[in-house]
């Protein structure tokens, strides 16, 4: 079973930049699509991004509201995903959490396919 862990959360103003890092354990690295999902205050978790999908490892997926600010990579010696979050605005601020799944053409919504690292918090502030 993968282990996750999360860093690199804080607090930045509107339009900084910061760039959250994911170490996978346990597990068979490049086999894995990984994840980015958030949850803000008061919300439902939802997706963000991903890197691993149908067939490769480096098919990229963003959700609308972060496409063309945030791009995610892997270093799979280092066994690591990474977000970087450019251009932060208030509706950013959430809990990001890492996500692994198997490679596969499912429903890469479907939270209930995934291991989960611990969360890490990101705030923008305005």
């Amino acid at each position: 079973q993968v282990q996750l862990v999360e860093s690199g959360g804080g607090l930045v103003q509107t339009g900084e930049s910061l760039r959250l890092s994911c170490t996978a354990s346990g597990g068979s690295f490049s086999t894995y699509g990984m994840a980015w999902f958030r949850q803000p205050p008061g919300k439902e978790r939802e997706f963000v991004s991903l890197l691993g999908w149908c067939g490769s490892s480096t098919n990229a997926i963003y959700s609308v509201a972060v496409k063309y600010r945030f791009t995610i990579s892997r270093d799979d010696a280092k066994s690591t995903v990474y977000l970087q979050m450019n251009d932060l605005k208030p509706e950013d601020t959430a809990v990001y959490y890492c996500a692994a799944r198997p490679i596969d053409c499912g429903d890469y919504r479907d939270q209930g396919q995934y291991t989960w690292g611990q969360g890490t918090q990101v705030t923008a502030s305005s």
